[in-house]
């Protein structure tokens, strides 16, 4: 089964905790703290293994964890950090942010890696914690919380040229005479099911990937037909053989069909109207294809070449093949990722944006009067507070003050003994 797109759910691994600890050795006067901190979690990270096709590992397993890292030990022990999940996929995935729709790693080449879910970093012993007005704290940190987000991954193929056009003008019969692929062929619309790959080398031995698409219909931009799932896979290509049926043995018009999926290409994405493109006379061992052959040329209105071949004949293939070369020769990459962003990349250039200031909490209301305290910040502080002794509890309540969140809630009318909410749990505001 081919499978080329999946939305899953990864978490790097949380922190271990630090450790409240104290030395009690004989001969260390007055001891001190000695509480280790906890080890980082394990991120979770995108390989790109070459021998992988599809997505289909993730169609059962959507869930991806990685473990937490070792808890702090006493003698200032650190914690062991915890190893990376690393999870193959296949050469061509996209990953995207199922939140923000943001690519976060477009992964071609065999060995690349992305972190896609940061571990979490550990807590802190007490020892770290130690002053000359507090020399034995009794406060250690939980872990820090590992990154959890859910990702889209979608699959384009690596194909150097996309072959496109109505569903049987002949796609598959022309990728299975001009290389090794062996793909499904019947007299009957969206035979093929799933993009077909195949390596195709010319006489002068210069070679190219090809793809052969599922069929495009009017409308498949919009979800129409089968096409509409496969035309990402040409976002990838350089050069487009568009194949039309020269001899009409459907009785459509030849150079309507081409107008009709030059449209859906430039609606599902403008960028496609950039790469080159070579226009395919199919069937002309047909007789009726040289009549309409002639038509069509009188009604094209660029000076676009256009091949006639006969795919079952394997007529003017030679030619075709030699014109593809020339033009991957001199045609460009079309990358997925904003170009600008790229350039910024890898010339090292530090680009100041203005970005408005995420608020560290939000207060909202329930319908019984609690007050509802959220946001990643505060949430965070949260987590990494250790409730079970005093002073840590009383750090948190620093921290809260320090971030405004008293203040906020005298401002949305918090009273002595009002029900505050933070996640799970519950506080009584006192004034």
């Amino acid at each position: 089964m081919f499978v080329d797109q999946v939305k899953i759910y990864v978490k790097g691994g949380d922190g271990g905790n630090g450790m409240v600890a104290y030395r009690r050795e004989k001969y260390v006067p007055k001891g001190g703290p000695a509480g280790g901190d906890g080890g980082r979690g394990g991120d979770v990270v995108f390989e790109v293994e070459e021998g992988l096709r599809t997505l289909m590992d993730f169609r059962y397993k959507k869930h991806f964890k990685a473990d937490r890292g070792e808890h702090g030990m006493s003698k200032n022990q650190h914690g062991r950090n915890s190893a990376e999940n690393i999870i193959k996929v296949p050469p061509g995935t996209v990953v995207i942010d199922d939140d923000t729709k943001q690519i976060i790693a477009d992964l071609v080449e065999h060995g690349q890696r992305a972190v896609v879910a940061k571990g979490g970093r550990g807590g802190r012993g007490n020892s770290r914690f130690a002053s000359p007005s507090n020399p034995a704290p009794e406060i250690a940190e939980n872990g820090e919380p590992g990154q959890e987000r859910y990702l889209v991954l979608e699959l384009k193929v690596l194909a150097d040229v996309g072959l496109v056009g109505f569903p049987s003008v002949g796609k598959s019969t022309l990728l299975s005479v001009v290389s090794s692929a062996k793909p499904k062929i019947g007299e009957y619309h969206f035979t093929t099911l799933v993009p077909n790959l195949g390596v195709v080398e010319t006489e002068d031995n210069r070679s190219f990937v090809m793809a052969d698409l599922p069929g495009l219909i009017e409308g498949a931009h919009e979800g129409v037909g089968l096409g509409h799932q496969f035309l990402r896979h040409i976002e990838r290509t350089r050069v487009i053989v568009h194949v039309i049926d020269m001899a009409s043995t459907e009785g459509r018009d030849p150079y309507e069909d081409y107008l009709t999926i030059n449209q859906e290409l430039k609606e599902y994405n403008l960028r496609l109207t950039e790469r080159p493109q070579i226009i395919v006379a199919n069937k002309m061992d047909i007789p009726e294809a040289e009549e309409n052959l002639a038509a069509f040329k009188e009604k094209l209105e660029e000076d676009s070449p256009v091949i006639p071949i006969s795919a079952v004949t394997r007529e003017g293939l030679r030619d075709l093949l030699y014109l593809i070369a020339d033009k991957l020769e001199d045609a460009p990459e079309f990358p997925l990722i904003d170009e600008e962003k790229e350039e910024e990349l890898s010339t090292h250039r530090v680009v100041y944006k203005f970005e408005r200031e995420e608020n560290d909490f939000v207060i909202t209301r329930d319908p019984d009067g609690a007050f509802v305290l959220s946001g990643d910040k505060i949430e965070k502080i949260f987590k990494m507070t250790d409730f079970n002794r005093d002073e840590s509890a009383k750090r948190f309540a620093r921290q809260m003050r320090g971030l405004g969140v008293d203040e906020a809630l005298r401002q949305k009318g918090a009273e002595n003994g009002d029900t505050i909410r933070l996640l799970e749990h519950e506080f009584e505001f006192v004034d």
